[in-house]
């Protein structure tokens, strides 16, 4: 006989609805494992399904270690909004940075193999088991680790809507956190400029005399005045050249010089940048349901 006792239990132990819980418990007897296992296949048949759906919603999370020497910022994405505000999604999320900073994988293929914590199961299962239970397309999109002979910092902005992570080789927190805060909302691509791609830079000064040029400019004018107005491109995706979000009369790469500091790199993450999010039309879907 399954009885409400047992349903409870199965429910409690796999996440999944009291019906489907109670359906497997009756196919298999009463028997919780197998009844487990069951709910585990058809959850990953389920997940399956799910997979081909775009997910750019979701979360970006952060992890630093106490002694700041080691960090990581990973983006989960869901389909909607709604479940990145589901606390068990928050956890798994949270969870998965702290992964990431405790094991150090090389890749996302050697992260999914990692396993999750205590539970006895790869970060993959439990990613599957999450897909099932909560009922949408979830993915790791991807993740950022720094460890330091200095220290690590983070930021996360707009209830996980962006992460940032900083390594400094020589520091305070006060002023890695001011540069967490910088990158977060002046959102530089690059560190320096050393770090821009030479391609891209000879393609701004192409852009830059051509534009001189259709002001009347003569081309050895048109040369000089590239020389100037590069500077700004370089103000707008460099960090280091960047305007002090908070003291606009100083530069990021000043003002960690004035402090006695040295910073080596960063990463941001923002949620869902590059993804294509399907838009859907509501009215065409309830008429096509209609018909």
């Amino acid at each position: 006989m399954i009885t409400a006792e047992l349903v409870k239990n199965l429910r409690e132990k796999t996440g999944a609805g009291m019906m489907d819980c109670k359906k497997v418990l009756t196919e298999t007897n009463g028997d919780m494992e197998k009844a487990a296992e069951l709910l585990r296949e058809r959850g990953i048949a389920k997940a399956a399904k799910k997979s081909g759906r775009i997910a750019a919603e979701g979360l970006v999370a952060a992890y630093v270690t106490a002694d700041k020497k080691v960090g990581a910022i990973v983006e989960v994405n869901a389909e909607t909004d709604f479940v990145a505000k589901n606390e068990e999604f928050v956890n798994f999320v949270n969870d998965i940075a702290e992964i990431v900073a405790t094991n150090a994988p090389a890749d996302l293929e050697a992260l999914l193999a990692t396993n999750y914590k205590d539970a006895g199961k790869s970060v993959k299962e439990v990613l599957t088991d999450k897909i099932a239970t909560i009922g949408e397309n979830m993915s790791i999109r991807r993740f950022e680790r720094f460890e330091s002979a200095g220290l690590v910092e983070s930021y996360i902005h707009g209830a996980g809507k962006i992460a940032v992570l900083v390594d400094f080789a020589k520091g305070e927190t006060e002023l890695a956190k001011d540069v967490c805060m910088q990158i977060a909302a002046a959102r530089p691509e690059y560190f320096n400029r050393e770090a821009v791609p030479q391609d891209r830079v000879a393609k701004e000064m192409e852009i830059l005399k051509a534009q001189a040029m259709n002001e009347g400019k003569p081309a050895e004018i048109a040369e000089k005045m590239v020389q100037g107005r590069i500077g700004k491109f370089y103000s707008e995706i460099c960090l280091l050249d960047q305007e002090f979000v908070k003291d606009p009369n100083v530069k990021v790469g000043d003002l960690i010089k004035n402090k006695g500091s040295e910073m080596t790199r960063f990463a941001r993450f923002e949620k869902g940048e590059g993804i294509e999010k399907k838009e859907e039309n509501f009215a065409e879907e309830v008429m096509k349901q209609l018909q």
